[in-house]
């Protein structure tokens, strides 16, 4: 404990905004942020690999994380080559390539309203060249491989390698702030197996911990967006202390997160655990559908109408509710009202025209057995309070009518936030809740302030889902330490 209170004197001994700190070997870069659009909102989104890069998928990589950065609010500066050539970039910690547009992309609009790399600039630039294409949710990037110095606060990171982009199939990041991605994840999930340029900074002796810090301002009045510390963490930046958990997948930065709680009253999904990818290039909260819909139900959030959760509302919602109280199992209600098929002979064997048959998928069976198979969740979940069939029905009607814009624009009266629940996540067997204030989304346009939930819906199958990603909107209200050395991650209260 006093080594820890002496290493928290000593870091905030440094500059606010000062680089390296040789003396105790930290590296510091200021954070900007910007300010969101509506037509920069969209939803997270989780995606199996459909491009193989320069380099093949490795055999772990079942499930890519593939998002868009058009929602991303807070960037920083870096320098490449000799002289340092000055880039804003996302210090991303869902993903984990660095990149920036080169002076040889002559063919997308994009380029030419960032800055660009030019190779001929810098003494001490080395070719790779090999082709190299980056998939996100929103479209992809892509260019070649390239080898130079990369300038992170005052430190000189010698022989990192990037990607030069030369085609930015994302049309969107013609109106985005910053110029490129800064990965901070795994080397796992690296584009080429690219050394991310965390671990050279360990490997070159820049730093003396192998930790990073994330503090994100969610105060829209300040002119500072954050901070981010290389090697150590900031005191001024939390209060308490914090609570680690150990990383449990490869390549993401992913914990385990346990049941989410609106006010006092659980959601239950999660009640066994759930996975969590704590990821700075998301703005804001996404979860699964069936817990999203309870979250901005709660809220007040108006979503979409959805015609086929309706239809199973309406067509067999006395079905459901008798398999239900009847007692049987809540996994096959939806086979046994007609909605699915299984596969699992184990639970039951559905039999069309003779022949068994496979319970279809999400994507090959359509959405009313997905839809039911919510509904079966949301009456449990009712039950467990001790509702009537009455008020339940009218409940899970009403989700269906506010269900979560595939887009992410859930708005909300920013006049009745003061009244709205908090959200509270179980981490470590301690809650982190999130209060209105913090997990909505202020959006300024020109005629006024529009409110948007922060909470958006991602939906992954087992093994790797139910997944949740913890954007900005978590990562503002805690302070995050990055623990690379014991494979850990902490979160504190944010100051």
């Amino acid at each position: 404990m006093e080594l820890i209170r002496f290493l928290l004197i000593a870091i905030c001994m440094g500059d606010w905004l000062g680089g390296s700190l040789p003396s105790d070997g930290l590296a510091r870069v200021g954070l900007k942020k910007r300010n969101l659009d509506l037509n920069s909102i969209h939803a997270a989104r989780i995606t199996r690999p459909k491009i193989t890069s320069f380099a093949e998928v490795t055999s772990n990589a079942e499930i890519v994380y593939l998002k868009n950065y058009l929602d991303t609010q807070y960037y920083g500066e870096i320098g490449i080559g000799s002289p340092p050539q000055i880039f804003t970039v996302v210090f991303d910690t869902g993903s984990s390539n660095l990149w920036v547009p080169s002076s040889k992309c002559l063919l997308s609009i994009t380029c030419y309203f960032h800055s660009k790399f030019n190779a001929r600039l810098s003494r001490t630039y080395t070719k790779i060249g090999i082709p190299c294409k980056i998939q996100y949710g929103s479209g992809s990037v892509s260019g070649f491989l390239s080898q130079d110095h990369v300038k992170v606060g005052d430190d000189i990171i010698i022989d990192q390698e990037f990607a030069e982009v030369t085609r930015e199939g994302l049309l969107a990041l013609l109106g985005v702030q910053f110029d490129g991605i800064l990965g901070l994840a795994f080397q796992d999930i690296a584009v080429a197996r690219a050394t991310p340029v965390w671990y050279n900074m360990a490997q070159q002796g820049h730093v003396n911990q192998k930790v990073f810090s994330l503090w994100l301002n969610r105060d829209p009045s300040s002119e500072m967006g954050g901070e981010i510390v290389f090697g150590g963490l900031d005191w001024r930046h939390f209060k308490g202390d914090h609570t680690f958990v150990p990383v449990t997948g490869r390549g993401y930065w992913q914990i385990q997160v346990g049941d989410i709680f609106i006010s006092n009253n659980p959601t239950g999904l999660c009640a066994g655990g759930c996975n969590a990818i704590v990821d700075s290039g998301t703005s804001f909260l996404a979860g699964p559908t069936r817990i999203v819909a309870q979250i901005n139900h709660a809220i007040g959030a108006r979503g979409i109408v959805s015609l086929e959760c309706k239809e199973v509302v309406s067509k067999y919602w006395n079905s459901i509710w008798d398999s239900i109280i009847s007692g049987l199992r809540p996994e096959i209600i939806c086979v046994d009202v007609g909605l699915c098929l299984y596969n699992n002979s184990t639970v039951i064997e559905t039999v069309v025209d003779g022949e068994a048959a496979d319970r279809l998928s999400v994507d090959e069976g359509g959405a009313l057995c997905t839809f039911c198979e919510m509904i079966v969740f949301w009456i449990q979940v009712q039950l467990k309070e001790k509702k009537s069939k009455e008020k339940i029905f009218h409940y899970v009607d009403e989700l269906c009518e506010r269900f979560p814009n595939p887009l992410g624009k859930s708005f909300i009266n920013c006049d009745e936030i003061t009244a709205m629940p908090s959200v509270s996540f179980i981490i470590g067997n301690r809650s982190f809740p999130l209060s209105p204030e913090q997990y909505i989304v202020r959006v300024e346009e020109s005629y006024a302030t529009i409110c948007l939930s922060g909470f958006a819906a991602l939906d992954m199958p087992p093994p790797q889902g139910p997944l949740w990603i913890l954007g900005d909107v978590f990562l503002g209200a805690y302070h995050t330490v990055f623990d690379f050395g014991n494979h850990r991650i902490g979160f504190a209260v944010a100051a």
